[in-house]
């Protein structure tokens, strides 16, 4: 099946940008996508033209929300001033990058993972933790293993955790499997809650600060308002504002914007260091 994507649209910058970690590229220029239990391959044809592996139902109801294909994302950066000219650099650098929108809990443990660890490291204990607990799942292509949900996970301890690589993050996984298990957090009625409201309950989970939970409320929740301080981002900051956060003067656009600059600071890491 083939659709038309005539908004920004980079699958390579997509799979690149530090949202998601289960992003696989291939040599004949077919990226897949995997949320929950859905695969996607999807193949720019020409232009805005991309061939997809799924029907148009899934399309639909799964993928053009995931990539967030009902915002122009041309007008929001018109957001940007141009005496603004470092995040007009960035977000040319960055463009096609797209705001997703995944699954919470799969969203928050990866988070929880991401600590302190490269993107190629997170996605190897993300792996390891599918391969070991999850449900395998076959597409047309390869076999895959969904990511384990809170039930599957239910019998693993803290040094499960640490076999899977997941190193001083493992009590941190435990804590959201228990609280999610056993209701303390619930993460579907989460979605009704107001942006700061749904941070400070995503910041009860051990381990998940201000950092992680702005993550989870951005890639999951699609609160475009957060934008996540990681140490790349407080560089920037620090380095091109004067040490003064410009993203909040973006409302619902700010986390793009932090988007653009953490992708233009992994892609010039000797300018931003």
């Amino acid at each position: 099946m083939e659709v038309q994507i005539p908004d920004l649209f980079d699958l390579q910058k997509i799979a690149d940008s530090g949202q998601c970690f289960r992003a696989v590229g291939f040599s004949d220029g077919t990226y897949r996508f995997f949320t929950g239990t859905q695969a996607l391959y999807i193949r720019n044809i020409a232009g805005d033209r991309y061939e997809i592996s799924c029907s148009p139902g899934v399309w639909e109801q799964v993928w053009v929300p995931y990539f967030d294909l009902g915002r122009d994302y041309r007008a929001l950066n018109r957001l940007i001033p141009e005496e603004d000219c470092f995040l007009r650099q960035a977000a040319q650098a960055g463009a096609g990058i797209r705001i997703l929108r995944q699954d919470p809990w799969e969203t928050l443990m990866t988070f929880l993972i991401s600590q302190r660890k490269s993107i190629p490291a997170i996605r190897e204990v993300v792996e390891l933790l599918s391969r070991r607990y999850g449900t395998p799942c076959q597409t047309p292509r390869e076999t895959l293993c969904t990511f384990p949900t809170a039930a599957q996970l239910q019998g693993v301890t803290v040094q499960d955790y640490a076999a899977c690589k997941a190193g001083y993050r493992a009590p941190y996984l435990y804590d959201a499997v228990q609280q999610v298990l056993f209701r303390r957090l619930d993460l579907a009625a989460l979605s009704a809650l107001p942006d700061d409201a749904l941070i400070s309950a995503l910041e009860g989970v051990r381990g998940a600060g201000i950092k992680v939970a702005s993550c989870v409320a951005l890639y999951a929740y699609g609160r475009g308002g957060c934008a996540p301080v990681d140490t790349w981002i407080q560089k920037v900051i620090r380095q091109k504002y004067h040490g003064e956060n410009p993203f909040p003067a973006y409302g619902g656009a700010a986390g793009l914007m932090q988007q653009y600059c953490f992708y233009y600071a992994q892609q010039h890491r000797q300018e931003v260091s």
